[in-house]
């Protein structure tokens, strides 16, 4: 018997639900009407969000598939208003240099129509910052370290479960992404075999909120995908 089935141990598969074709239909469906309501907002209430929400959420996106099961991720969670300024004073130094000319014509171009610039208010008015790290290596349950596989995969896909989570919940959700962002690990006290993908807000949007037009432009289903039958 090889080390592969050693270690192997299926057991019955959980949970599963069938549902009939039009019953699926019909909640792919909803599913589809609850999600096309997500926005990204810049524009965030200052009003408190219950940590048990939060901490339901990221339970959500710890059960997303990832490369070996060895869940190569980490979620800082910030509520801290001194962290949360701290983390807006280095965000913004990034963000400065990169509408500057960092980020280079193309690309400030393709921004123009979502009205972006280097400042980032809602970094201190959201009340809970998530910094998500990738860990190219992390210990096990027995505390053994490993190598990690397909960090930045599982990491992207476990953020999709968060933010899906989180607008279920009813709250709203920003992406942020300065470039570099090395400056997360020293303020969230992470290891540097772990990489900062991602700072994402979420939080009540405010009265006040809006979206950029441009960001309502979807493309049809015979622009995203190709069926071979």
């Amino acid at each position: 018997m090889d080390g592969i089935t050693k270690d192997f141990r299926p057991v019955p598969l959980p949970d599963y639900v069938e549902y009939p074709p039009e019953e699926m239909l019909a909640r792919a469906r909803g599913f589809y009407e609850t999600i096309a309501k997500r926005h990204t907002v810049r524009d965030f209430s200052s009003r408190p969000v219950p940590r048990e929400i939060i901490e339901t959420c990221l339970l959500a996106a710890g059960t997303a598939p990832n490369g070996a099961n060895h869940q190569p991720w980490h979620f800082a969670v910030i509520g801290d208003p001194a962290i949360k300024a701290r983390i807006r004073v280095e965000a913004e130094e990034e963000e400065k240099a990169f509408y500057a000319g960092k980020a280079g014509e193309e690309w400030l171009a393709a921004l123009k129509p979502l009205g972006t610039d280097a400042s980032k208010p809602f970094l201190e008015e959201a009340p809970w910052l998530i910094a998500i790290f990738g860990a190219r290596q992390s210990p096990s349950a027995d505390g053994v370290m490993r190598k990690n596989y397909y960090v930045p995969e599982s990491v992207s896909i476990a953020t999709g479960f968060l933010i899906t989570a989180l607008h279920q919940a009813g709250l709203a959700t920003l992406t942020h992404t300065p470039s570099p962002m090395g400056f997360l690990n020293g303020i969230c006290k992470r290891p540097s075999a772990e990489k900062p993908y991602i700072l994402l807000v979420t939080g009540y949007p405010a009265p006040n909120a809006t979206i950029p037009r441009h960001a309502t432009e979807k493309k049809p289903l015979s622009q995203i995908a190709s069926f071979f039958v």
